[in-house]
Order: C-alpha cells, then structure tokens, then sequence
C-alpha cells in the first residue's frame, strides 16, 4: 500500500513542525507550505491524500487555498482555526472543507481527525459500484450514489464530500431521527461528543444548497430528513 501524502499549509513553524512531526509518526509521507500560494502551488505539484490549512495565512487566507485546491481536484480538507467563529465555519464548509479544528488542538486528536477522514475516503469509494444501484428518490430530490450527484427539483447541487455523505446517511431512513451522537460516530469515527458543532455546521450547509425545510432539527436529540414534495 503507497504512503499516504498530507500537505500542512501552516504560517506559524513551531505548529507546521509539531502537526508534521506527529504525522509522520503516524507513517504520512508530510510536506509543509507556509503561505496561501506556496499551498496551491504544493498541491498542484504532488497532489496530496489529505490538506491540513490554516484559516490565517501570508498571500491569502486559507478559504481562497481550499477554493482554489478544490477547483482542481476534490481532496478532503482539515481547516486549522484560532477563531471559533461561525461564520468563518460556515464558509470555510461552503469552499470544500470537510472538518475543523480550533486551536489550541492536541496532535493526538488532530491525528485522529486525518484517520477518520481518510477511512471515510475510502469507504466512499468502496461503496461506488457504477450502475450498481439506482439513484434513491425522495420527493423532489435524487440522490445518485454512483456518480455522487445530488439533484433537486432537477437542479444540481455540488456538495463537498462529507456534505453528500451526511445527506446519504440521513436519506436511507428518511424522517427518523438521528442523534448528533450518532452521526459523529457514523461518519466522522469520533468516540465522543466533543464535535457535535461540527455537525450542525453541515447541517446549515446541506441546507443552504438544498433548502431549509429538508432536514428537521429536533433540539437536544439530533436531526431528521424530510420527505420533500
């Protein structure tokens, strides 16, 4: 099995070191970038299994790197941030990112997160036999796990990949109610709740692409997928 490449994009060195340092221990192949365009440029040149980017950084910000590195080629994203601002979140979601982390982090859970990430990568893929299943249907929206493609009312929506997975998940059982629990530990791998902010920031994005009456929030349990008409 080939080694795994993560690129860091990280301004401050003492970081980049620490996350690559632990990375490598954890058998990534790591190259470090220090500002946005040395990031692009990176990924271009050896394209990388997974990006680790800071929000901050020299030449532009690490939303317009994801924006750009997503343009090229859909790649899962870990954005690093020492704002935990929502909105901030939300667009860094709505350029392709997959997950985020707010510093300070510890390089134990960083470390879980990239795991996590690509597992899910990968069973994505397995998952994807052309033709092997017809698209699932639920009132106006198609959702075409094959060629991962989502319509509605016949328009197309293009979600980032954790995006798509959410929406399938919650679409095999259309109205019930799954916990935030749940759906961390079903599709991010995580062993506790720490991160269930994590999941009402993709909820807010699902919505925004596809409409607000399609998922229910059901407060203090979780959310549920509407049958749209």
């Amino acid at each position: 099995m080939r080694e795994r490449r993560i690129l860091v994009v990280e301004d401050e060195r003492t970081i980049a070191e620490s996350v690559a340092a632990r990375l490598r221990a954890e058998g990534f192949a790591v190259e470090i970038a220090g500002t946005g365009p040395a990031g692009v440029d990176a990924a271009r040149r050896t394209p990388p299994d997974l990006v680790i980017l800071d929000v901050m950084l020299p030449g532009f910000d690490g939303l317009e790197v994801c924006r750009r590195i997503q343009a090229e080629r859909p790649v899962p994203v870990l954005i690093l941030t020492a704002r935990d601002d929502e909105t901030d979140l939300l667009v860094g979601l709505a350029v392709g990112a997959d997950d985020y982390l707010t510093k300070p982090f510890s390089p134990r859970e960083l470390a879980a997160r990239v795991h996590a990430l690509l597992r899910r990568v990968d069973r994505a893929r397995e998952a994807v036999t052309p033709g092997a299943a017809p698209p699932l249907v639920l009132g106006d929206l198609e959702i075409n796990e094959a060629e991962r493609r989502v319509r509605r009312a016949g328009l197309e929506a293009h979600l980032t990949p954790t995006e798509f997975d959410l929406l399938v998940h919650l679409a095999r059982r259309p109205r019930a109610v799954h916990p935030r629990e749940r759906l961390l530990a079903d599709l991010w791998g995580w062993a506790d709740a720490s991160g269930t902010r994590t999941v009402d920031s993709h909820v807010k994005a699902l919505r925004r692409k596809l409409g607000a009456d399609l998922i229910r929030t059901v407060h203090g349990v979780g959310y549920a997928l509407e049958v749209p008409k």
